[in-house]
């Protein structure tokens, strides 16, 4: 094979590196900011439940001066759902908590839960990308965040705080047994607190994590719940045609980095790609931000729909 000409050689390096320029003005400019809310059906209710619409919201990563998010989180509102989860990780700056209380106002007047995240404790601080690539390398915290501040103005306006507490509730004629724990990417989760079966007359019993550590949801899965929400993954974030995420950020297997899954024989897990972004790495690649619009079903009605008990149904709804 001949060799290539000096001209040629740096034709191929101006195309590759206009290529990569190209690519990364999309992930920052374009791409994190290409809001989608996507819908899915999962079936985990008691036969002969009332179907339930729940709004997963996880990773905001809030700063004061990100219109494009407030503006589109504050149209989430018109869907009405009979449930808003929140999965940490709201915050990204000591000044945020009004942003993230003005995007969500019309969420907050809806039957809400929540726990938080490592980003919600703590400012994000830069990091070699490489350090993701490795499960347990040495976390360095930013500075504190006003996290209490927040946890306030939630609880004010309803929304019922799930870190390391178990309640009943109903929402919309169901019936529901809820847990959360505290962030396990911080090693903060106290499973024990919550620890047991839930009660077995529920409709939907339901655990919260921010990061889905499998440590944490083989002890769900264990003690018989049905549902499990989480973030934190950021969906891989960067992700290859075909391939999909490099990586978890977190011990969870790349197959289950976002959407829906299975956890066990019994449990379902519904990871979320998030909404935002580190103010240090503000770019998405084949990852889109997202929320998602689930509606729970009993687990009989998507038997009788697809034959089987073991799929979901998925669409999406696009938002610019």
């Amino acid at each position: 094979m001949p060799a290539l000409t000096r001209p040629t050689a740096v034709r191929a390096l101006q195309g590759a590196i206009g290529a990569a320029a190209l690519g990364v003005g999309y992930a920052s400019l374009i791409e994190r900011n290409a809001f989608v809310l996507r819908e899915t059906t999962m079936p985990v209710l008691k036969p002969g439940s009332s179907s339930l619409r729940v709004l997963h919201i996880s990773d905001l990563h809030m700063t004061p001066g990100q219109r494009l998010k407030q503006h589109w989180l504050r149209e989430l509102a018109a869907l009405e759902p009979d449930l808003v989860v929140n999965t940490g990780d709201n915050l990204s700056h000591p000044r945020a908590v009004p942003a993230v209380i003005q995007a969500l106002d019309g969420l907050l007047g809806r039957p809400g839960l929540f726990v938080f995240g490592s980003n919600d404790y703590f400012a994000p601080v830069p990091k070699n990308p490489l350090k993701y690539f490795k499960t347990d390398h040495k976390k360095v915290h930013g500075d504190p965040l006003p996290w209490r501040d927040l946890r306030a103005a939630f609880t004010e306006r309803g929304w019922l705080d799930m870190t390391h507490v178990r309640r009943e509730l109903e929402v919309a004629g169901v019936r529901i047994a809820v847990a959360g724990v505290d962030d396990p990417h911080l090693k903060r989760e106290r499973y024990e607190t919550i620890a047991g079966a839930p009660n077995p007359m529920a409709d939907l019993r339901l655990g919260l994590t921010h990061s889905p550590e499998p440590r944490v949801l083989d002890r769900f899965a264990e003690d018989g719940y049905d549902l499990v929400l989480a973030g934190h993954t950021h969906g891989g974030q960067l992700c290859l045609p075909f391939y999909g995420a490099l990586v978890t950020n977190c011990e969870l297997d790349r197959s289950r980095v976002k959407g829906p899954s299975k956890w066990g024989a019994h449990t379902r897990l519904h990871v979320s790609a998030g909404v935002g972004t580190s103010p240090w790495a503000p770019a998405r690649f084949c990852c889109r931000p997202e929320a998602t619009l689930l509606t729970l079903v009993p687990t009989t009605q998507q038997k009788a729909a697809t034959g089987t008990d073991q799929g979901v149904a998925d669409s999406e709804s696009i938002s610019q």
